[in-house]
């Protein structure tokens, strides 16, 4: 036991020297256990019956509902005010004259006047989902199993804060579900209406990365930067999907300035570093070699 008393001394040493301590009080940062639970939460609004919402009929679910929100919007205002009492700090962030509080508040009543619009957005995910996998038997089915479209769910959460510029909140939340699903959508991408992740494991959508409408990516692909360079941080560094892409499996897709093309096809286990027109498909020959044709 006396060799523990100076092993707490070096620790606690440590922390001098070393700093990485989240200090207790009004500049603690936020909680990634509260984060989750709003996120389960929110995920509660968005799908009302199919999680842990209790018994729901026409009568009470405007009740239940306004019950959730206040709530959730209490919680949320308090990890959205430590989060930008962090950026503050770094001279990153402005909170007014108001304060942090207020500030806080104008973020999360935003992002409830925007919540109809992120389910609209995740009904026409939903129904590319179903649409676009034969193996599904419902929409219930999607919603309650599909891991690419839970990631997606939280990804459409996440986005909003990012456009808030709300410092490690959409990060917090992105990674949450990373750790689910094993798919890794950064909230800072850019991503259309009627998007479609099939099984999805190993799915890597860098920051910068723009994708259309109606895309469809299976497993393992990856739209990441050519270069990891911290001095290109505030470029783009990840491609863009046109409208109508489908992209199989293992496929990985790199750079700012590469496109694939409106429509196209791109084949598993291709790796592709320049843009690619509309409707061409590209896939690899028996001998490894890249071929690429117009339909």
């Amino acid at each position: 036991m006396q060799r523990l008393h100076k092993s707490i001394e070096a620790l606690v040493s440590s922390y001098d020297t070393q700093g990485l301590v989240n200090q207790a009080g009004s500049e603690n940062l936020p909680s990634r256990d509260s984060i989750a639970d709003i996120l389960r939460g929110l995920d509660e609004l968005v799908f009302p019956g199919f999680r842990a919402f209790g018994a729901l009929d026409h009568d009470n679910l405007r009740l239940a509902t306004g019950e959730k929100v206040y709530h959730l919007a209490r919680e949320l205002i308090g990890e959205v005010e430590k989060s930008i009492a962090f950026s503050l700090r770094k001279g990153e962030f402005s909170c007014g004259h108001g304060g942090c509080h207020v500030a806080a508040e104008l973020i999360v009543d935003d992002f409830f006047d925007e919540l109809p619009g992120i389910r609209r957005m995740l009904a026409l995910d939903l129904q590319a989902a179903f649409d676009g996998d034969p193996a599904a038997k419902s929409s219930a089915e999607v919603i309650l199993s599909y891991p690419g479209f839970e990631a997606i769910t939280t990804y459409r959460i996440a986005h909003f804060f990012w456009t808030r510029e709300v410092p490690l909140i959409p990060r917090i939340m992105s990674e949450l579900i990373h750790g689910r699903t094993g798919i890794d959508i950064h909230p800072g991408a850019t991503i259309g209406e009627s998007f479609f992740i099939d099984h999805g494991t190993g799915v890597v959508i860098g920051e910068t990365t723009v994708i259309g409408r109606n895309v469809k990516l299976y497993q393992g692909v990856t739209l990441g930067a050519l270069s990891v360079k911290k001095d290109e941080a505030n470029k783009k560094r990840h491609p863009t999907i046109e409208d109508g892409v489908t992209i199989y499996s293992g496929a990985t897709i790199l750079g700012g300035e590469t496109v694939i093309g409106r429509g196209s096809t791109i084949g598993g286990n291709v790796w592709i570093t320049e843009s690619v027109p509309p409707e061409a498909m590209v896939h690899t020959s028996g001998g490894g070699s890249l071929i690429q044709s117009t339909r």
